[in-house]
């Protein structure tokens, strides 16, 4: 498979970057912690006048009609920034509603184009494998609409949102609400977590009165595209990875190129050259890996499940060794809060447990090739 970038795509990991590097991304993420808002607004109003919440939205509803590879070359260059927005909960939520027909998908869809409305999607659950069978949120028809019960858990950014895309269960069977955050019932609580540069939240529907406009999909088509979104999801995780990684190995070897010992530099002794060889490794492999699934859910014919399974099985476990090799050969420096490479390894290890851990989707592909050698 060809990974060569297309000129339009290296114009967009460039622009990026630069966006990324002017704005300086990780102090601003860090400046964030502890404080009330969620994400960096000003990078997010410069990305979106680059376009990011507009790559996967259709051009006739207002977006750039990107392919998910885009929104994948992105994503890594956010991760290669650490930086502190809501492209990925965002990305989801417009893939979603591009799937429907609802009532005001056309209006929704523009606002998100242009960056002017921030939206969520709510679906993973306390104590619920990662999957449709890890849906119990319920929501029952009235003579007025829909009343929406249960609790979601790891929103991002939910508290910065004005909407969030939520699957539940209507008659045994799985559906897509829209769903306003300023709704009377709607909760939402900031959790404590690892990742101290991003929000995270719990947020729970205490019997949510929403209007019939509010179902964007039931049935069999509202599992067609909750998988959809779970690809799309796992598959942007793992390009944040792939930036992390990458980020870290370039921190890694400028330091021991720097770092001396012995009248020498670290990074000239054999034992510290096999780590940083390893890192590369790794950090390839996740590439290959993650790119090549990002591809495939933009081919009809692909087997999706496979190469997304592939891809977080993988990635989550070499970016977190590629992690934990950073850690150790910076020394004592690699621990004071004072250097950011502790930022890059909480966030790491956070993205590493989303959308189902590495274990998870190793019992995933076991699934698979049982069903298909059955």
């Amino acid at each position: 498979m060809d990974f060569e970038l297309s000129d339009e795509q290296r114009g967009l990991v460039d622009s990026t970057r630069s966006v990324l590097v002017r704005r300086s991304s990780v102090t601003r993420s860090r400046e964030l912690i502890d404080a009330p808002e969620g994400f960096d607004v000003e990078l997010w109003k410069d990305g979106a006048n680059l376009g990011w919440p507009a790559l996967g939205i259709a051009e006739r509803d207002g977006g750039l009609g990107a392919q998910v590879i885009e929104s994948a070359l992105v994503c890594a260059e956010l991760g290669y920034g650490l930086a502190a927005t809501p492209f990925i909960p965002v990305a989801v939520a417009a893939d979603a509603l591009a799937g429907s027909d609802a009532e005001g998908k056309p209006k929704l869809l523009q606002m998100i184009s242009e960056g002017s409305l921030i939206a969520g999607w709510a679906f993973a659950e306390w104590g619920q494998p990662w999957g449709l069978s890890g849906i119990g949120a319920t929501a029952l028809a009235t003579d007025s609409g829909y009343r929406l019960s249960g609790t979601k858990v790891c929103v991002q950014d939910a508290d910065a949102a004005q909407v969030l895309v939520v699957d539940a269960l209507l008659d045994g069977a799985p559906a897509r609400f829209v769903v306003p955050t300023d709704t009377p019932g709607v909760r939402i609580r900031r959790q404590q977590t690892l990742d101290v540069t991003r929000s995270y939240c719990d947020v729970a529907f205490d019997d949510v009165e929403l209007e019939v406009s509010a179902l964007l999909l039931s049935g069999d088509s509202a599992q067609q595209t909750i998988t959809r979104s779970m690809h799309l999801s796992t598959v942007l995780v793992c390009a944040e990875l792939v930036g992390i990684g990458q980020r870290l190995l370039g921190m890694t070897v400028d330091y021991v190129k720097e770092r001396h010992q012995f009248g020498r530099p670290v990074g000239s002794f054999q034992a510290v050259k096999h780590k940083c060889a390893d890192m590369r490794i790794w950090v390839q492999a996740s590439t290959a890996a993650t790119y090549h699934a990002a591809l495939t859910l933009d081919a009809p014919d692909a087997d999706a499940d496979h190469a997304v399974s592939v891809a977080k099985a993988y990635v989550s476990e070499a970016v977190s060794r590629v992690a934990g090799e950073a850690l150790q050969l910076h020394g004592g420096i690699g621990f004071t809060w004072e250097h950011d490479l502790h930022l890059y390894l909480r966030r790491a290890r956070t993205d590493a447990l989303l959308c189902g851990d590495a274990a998870f989707h190793h019992e995933r592909l076991c699934h698979l090739l049982e069903t298909a050698t059955a």
